[in-house]
């Protein structure tokens, strides 16, 4: 036990290794502009403080975006996807694999579960003991399921799913737009210094390797960020996108696929005002989400029965979502 233990606190700190190298460079490259490049180097005034004004506002709401990224905790399944008491001994008394698969789907049929396992079972979680929300995966990094998981990143130490996925997406676009001003406002200096207008002092490397790295970070950062706009527009996790969705009729990548204006607001919310800010404006609980069959708000979970839901969180174990089920799901399930 003391080893493991061990191994599991080693295993958290290095964790933090990919952190703190994006945070050094960051860190550096703030110097670097700031300083060799803004106060050293420049000679305008009026340019200094243009420049060190729009960096600023850069900078910020990059190390805003990065820290929600990192420090939201990932979601988790709440209390009514949890095994009651009960029905967890009717489950570890019973060894037929059969006889448990069907006792999941009793308890299933009082939440809004739609998608299955591989093998058309319901997705049930042996270490968390619980049933899976839809688009719900455990996180073996995390030691925990995470709603609406799309990836864990190492370079924010956290899993990327319903709690933090606008950050995330944020901190993308933020980081491509600080890499293209610093790039941009280098450039002029960059080539100053590499053919020798500018003399040769301290701030020469920093400006040219400062260029150098917002180059190489940006590229990388485009085709991730396009990746995932894609993915977005799609209404796929990373997840997903590797790996289909089962649902009773079969595998269906575009099962959650509601039409590009919807899935945009799944991620960002109904005010527009909000998207660009790194507050929480996505639609729902992370529990349930439409179905690409399920156009109307009264086949609709997420937006019919959220209230609903959030008020049958005080202990009720029937779930006032069973009502508004699609039935032709109940019958398939009991068959």
């Amino acid at each position: 036990m003391a080893l493991s233990r061990g191994l599991r606190c080693c295993q958290r700190v290095f964790s933090w290794i990919p952190v703190l190298i994006i945070t050094s460079v960051v860190l550096w490259s703030y110097y670097a502009y700031v300083f060799e490049l803004c106060l050293f180097t420049l000679t305008s005034t009026l340019e200094k403080v243009v420049y060190l004004l729009v960096f600023h506002v850069c900078f910020g709401m990059f190390s805003w975006t990065y820290w929600k990224s990192i420090f939201t905790p990932p979601a988790s399944p709440c209390k009514k996807f949890q095994l009651s008491y009960s029905d967890k001994q009717r489950y570890e008394m019973e060894e037929r694999p059969d006889a448990q698969k069907q006792i999941l789907v009793e308890i299933a049929k009082k939440l809004p579960i739609f998608t299955r396992a591989q093998s058309g079972a319901i997705r049930f979680c042996d270490r968390c003991q619980v049933l899976k929300p839809d688009r719900c995966h455990h996180c073996s990094v995390c030691e925990t399921c995470v709603l609406k998981m799309d990836h864990h990143c190492p370079w924010v130490n956290n899993c990327v799913g319903f709690s933090n996925y606008k950050f995330f997406l944020l901190f993308l676009s933020y980081s491509i737009l600080y890499c293209v001003y610093i790039a941009a406002t280098v450039f002029q200096y960059f080539l100053k210094f590499w053919v020798g207008d500018l003399p040769n002092k301290p701030a020469k490397f920093h400006v040219l390797f400062l260029m150098f790295v917002a180059l190489m970070f940006l590229v990388s950062l485009m085709f991730l960020f396009g990746y995932h706009c894609w993915l977005v527009a799609k209404n796929r996790s990373t997840l997903e996108a590797f790996s289909a969705p089962v649902f009773v009729s079969g595998p269906d990548r575009n099962g959650f696929n509601v039409g590009i204006r919807k899935n945009l607001l799944q991620v960002f919310g109904e005010n527009r005002r909000l998207w660009f800010i790194p507050v929480f404006t996505s639609q729902g609980n992370g529990h349930y989400f439409p179905l690409k069959n399920q156009t109307s708000e009264s086949q609709n979970p997420l937006l019919a029965n959220e209230d609903m839901w959030e008020e049958s969180d005080d202990g009720s174990e029937e779930g006032s979502l069973v009502e508004d089920q699609d039935p032709s799901v109940t019958i398939e399930m009991e068959e």
